[in-house]
């Protein structure tokens, strides 16, 4: 087997889809879902640590605390200006991929402290479905364990629709599977992944046979791709705000993630597509390697989110960068000015977060902070 290969199960899985499907070759977007989410290997459902040092990539809530805390800063901020936060009236906050928990316990934490009366209103449901993932919520979220629940999306999305939820979605949106696309001889193709059974290798093709979602996708799009030029669509993204919407009565929807408006996703200096392999912190642009043992993930096209949002039921919706909105939930106010000689002491700590989360390209400006509100 080609040493390049991800984890045997896996790759079985992904060539035994392939022998059964029609054409020899699935859609890259039923490739990548088996990739990152079947069951034991997949990226997503197995137990190799992902985020941080030891894992593949980092996250915003890997970099201190700060995040965590600036939503917290908005959510009280939207209760103030909705006059809840005195009110009896629970408030539920839902996390949608959760990962470590790290995001929950930032948040939880600075409510606790800041807005003793909000706490004490709260419940916490992770939705998580991988048993590896919520072991590590449960173990993180000890000292808020009162307020905490799981469940599945299916169990979720079954309750009624509820008052002042708020939804969070650190990171999410870019791991939904995607179909890419490739322009061609003015007709647009979608690519295919086959398996060449004497190289022992993935292979990706190029066919006419695009679903009427697809086409559907690409007619909206006012965008003029080039000769050649090949894209990501992310259908998912639109189908699952609109079901949280519909288990929302008020609140907000708060998604964090990297990506970019429709006119800079398919401009021509992307002509290659954004889609990207992370691996013990290397970035590579080919898919077809490491299945189950890679994150492979997608710039968010917020321009679709946004119409999503609004033709379900969002009558407010806001895109602005990280930056812009750590700076609006007073982000300045937590740096310490005094000069600490120790870099390792907690004030040298969260300054550099804080610093990171600010100046970075990659986590100031690449991602972007959605706000769908009712």
């Amino acid at each position: 087997m080609n040493l390049q290969l991800g984890h045997p199960e896996v790759v079985a899985t992904i060539i035994k889809a392939i022998q059964s499907a029609e054409k020899k070759a699935i859609s890259f977007r039923d490739y990548m879902e088996i990739c990152l989410y079947s069951e034991p290997y997949g990226y997503y459902r197995n137990e190799n640590v992902k985020i941080g040092k030891e894992g593949d990539f980092y996250t915003s809530s890997s970099i201190g605390s700060v995040m965590g805390e600036m939503i917290a800063s908005f959510i009280n901020g939207q209760l103030q200006q909705h006059s809840q936060l005195s009110g009896t009236e629970p408030i539920h906050l839902v996390e949608w991929g959760g990962g470590n928990g790290r995001m929950a316990l930032h948040l939880l934490d600075e409510l606790k402290r800041s807005s003793p009366a909000v706490y004490d209103r709260l419940t916490y449901t992770l939705i998580e479905s991988s048993a590896y993932h919520r072991a590590l919520q449960q173990s993180a979220l000890e000292a808020h364990e009162q307020l905490i629940e799981f469940a599945s999306e299916a169990e979720w999305l079954a309750q009624e629709p509820q008052e002042h939820m708020f939804i969070v979605a650190n990171e999410l949106l870019d791991a939904f599977p995607v179909h890419r696309i490739r322009y061609k001889e003015g007709k647009y193709e979608e690519a295919y992944v086959s398996w060449l059974e004497q190289e022992q290798m993935f292979t990706e093709i190029w066919l006419p046979d695009l679903s009427e979602q697809l086409v559907d996708s690409l007619a909206r799009s006012k965008v003029q791709w080039l000769e050649g030029q090949i894209g990501e669509f992310n259908l998912e993204s639109s189908a699952w705000i609109s079901r949280v919407s519909r288990r929302m009565k008020s609140g907000c929807c708060i998604v964090i993630d990297y990506g970019d408006v429709e006119d800079e996703l398919y401009a021509a200096h992307r002509s290659r597509g954004t889609l990207m392999g992370y691996r013990k912190h290397q970035a590579h642009d080919n898919p077809l390697l490491y299945q189950g043992e890679q994150d492979l993930t997608s710039h968010v096209n917020f321009s679709d989110l946004e119409t999503a949002a609004r033709q379900s039921g969002f009558p407010f919706t806001k895109l602005q960068t990280q930056k812009e909105f750590l700076v609006e939930q007073g982000i300045f106010e937590r740096l310490q000015n005094h000069y600490d000689p120790n870099p390792f002491s907690e004030v040298s700590k969260r300054n550099r977060a804080i610093r990171q989360l600010l100046l970075s390209d990659q986590m100031s400006e690449l991602f972007k902070v959605f706000l769908a509100v009712k």
